[in-house]
């Protein structure tokens, strides 16, 4: 492990050699993604650096401990031991998880796209629920949340809705929501008080910039149509909305959001982007059955991952097992619990993986 922390350290210092080279500086390409390597390995030289300085402290309290000493020097001295041994310990667990092979898409930005599944008119008024929630987590991080398309439904919910979450690290939280949601409750629908049972499925999809994936123009087909409000009544008369077609791959995107067709255009695109690099992320971990098993965000997008039961007040993570009776707090987007539960059972299995091939 202290190998690769060290050449970690060396490849951090070479990256601020480069970065101070007039030639590096004036690559914007080259500047760009030194500056990303450096920043990605910024954590890890910091808590290594601070291990090598404890363990220094460390080492010398030891050899005054060989020395003759009076009782009351021997106690401190002592005392000082077994506090560095205990940050010693903390720091070595710290510097195995900053080994953990990182997402390179963890410090992205985020689109989201909620639809309603299962469950007709309450399945839509879900989503709008989901909706509701991840804006509410995103303006708890400081996160912005911009509408790129919606579907909504005379009853109030959606049954479809696009939107971006734009802030650092929001792909490395919400990543985990990909999947199935289920909902049990008694919906505004029902006259009888029954409890429903209703689904929404939820992607969340990294933001992908033009130099990681590129398509090309003769790859595309747009077409254009009037924009349609809820239950496809026209609310235009003008050819704003767009559909682009990636035709290598069949993705499709709609938009129609916006009254203007170029602002459509440009928000399928990145929608569109985002898709694409998508399938081709989902397409190579298939070739990886065993990151596929410990990876607890990867999993098949219908894979009916969470629960969340108003009767009882409980929701239900099934890929780890957890149920918090908190239904009421993380509906209003206070999410941490579950989203750390899954993050630390994901770095746990990955941590077993590394010490496997140890």
């Amino acid at each position: 492990m202290f190998d690769r922390l060290q050449a970690v350290e060396d490849r951090y210092d070479r990256l601020n050699e480069l970065l101070s080279d007039p030639e590096i500086v004036n690559d914007l390409n080259k500047l760009r993604s030194y500056s990303k390597e450096q920043s990605d390995l910024q954590d890890t030289v910091e808590v290594y650096r601070e291990y090598k300085d404890v363990y220094t402290q460390y080492k010398n309290a030891k050899e005054m401990q060989d020395e003759p000493l009076d009782e009351d020097m021997k106690e401190l001295v002592k005392m000082e031991i077994d506090e560095l041994e205990d940050r010693i310990e903390v720091l070595e667990e710290q510097l195995k998880i900053l080994l953990i092979p990182k997402d390179p898409n963890d410090n992205k930005s985020v689109i989201m796209e909620i639809r309603g599944a299962a469950g007709g008119d309450e399945a839509a008024l879900f989503a709008g629920s989901l909706y509701r929630m991840y804006t509410r987590y995103a303006e708890m991080n400081h996160w912005k949340v911009e509408v790129i398309d919606s579907s909504p439904t005379e009853l109030g919910g959606f049954k479809e809705i696009i939107f971006m979450i734009d802030g650092k690290g929001a792909y490395s939280k919400l990543k985990y929501e990909n999947g199935a949601h289920r909902v049990q409750r008694v919906p505004e629908t029902e006259s009888g008080g029954r409890t429903h049972t209703s689904t929404a499925t939820v992607a969340c999809l990294p933001e992908t910039e033009e130099v990681e994936i590129e398509i090309h123009d003769k790859d595309i087909r747009t077409d254009t149509f009037a924009s349609s409000g809820p239950g496809g009544q026209s609310v235009n008369t003008t050819m704003s909305a767009v559909r682009l077609t990636h035709l290598p791959t069949g993705t499709t995107v709609s938009i129609q959001d916006e009254k203007s067709q170029i602002k459509n255009k440009e928000k399928a695109m990145k929608v569109l982007r985002a898709r694409v690099y998508d399938k081709f992320m989902q397409e190579a971990q298939a070739e990886y059955d065993e990151k596929r098993k410990t990876a607890v965000g990867s999993g098949d997008r219908s894979e009916r991952i969470r629960t969340y039961n108003f009767p009882q007040n409980r929701v239900t993570d099934h890929r780890i097992g957890l149920t918090i009776q908190k239904l009421d707090q993380i509906i209003e987007g206070k999410l941490d619990e579950v989203i750390d539960a899954l993050i630390i059972e994901e770095q746990a299995h990955r941590l077993e993986s590394l010490d496997r091939n140890e």
